[in-house]
């Protein structure tokens, strides 16, 4: 069995209006280099491509080993730095679930 915790899903709405190829980029960019001492992770994200109404704008998952990652990953500063800086901005919805992947 291969654990998923942390936020394997994180879906967000962006904000009318506020979609912008540069506050993406930055987004993407502080993801994409996240690093959490003494945590591996898989992290993966993307745009909504619009095949179905009502969906959220972007979606994320991270893939993490087991709970005590994900806590750890969580409450990392630079992590929360991105959320608060980047995504939050962006955003007028972000909700989140944690999993196990069987």
């Amino acid at each position: 069995m291969r654990p998923c915790h942390g936020d394997p899903q994180r879906g967000g709405r962006q904000a009318q209006g506020r979609r912008d190829a540069g506050g993406d980029r930055a987004c993407d960019t502080g993801l994409r280099d996240l690093k959490v001492e003494g945590v591996a992770f898989t992290l993966v994200g993307g745009v909504d491509r619009g095949l179905r109404a009502g969906n959220a704008s972007y979606a994320l998952t991270c893939d993490l080993v087991d709970d005590e990652a994900y806590r750890i990953y969580d409450a990392d500063p630079e992590h929360n730095r991105i959320r608060r800086e980047m995504f939050a901005p962006l955003s007028v919805l972000v909700e989140r679930v944690q999993f196990q992947l069987p």
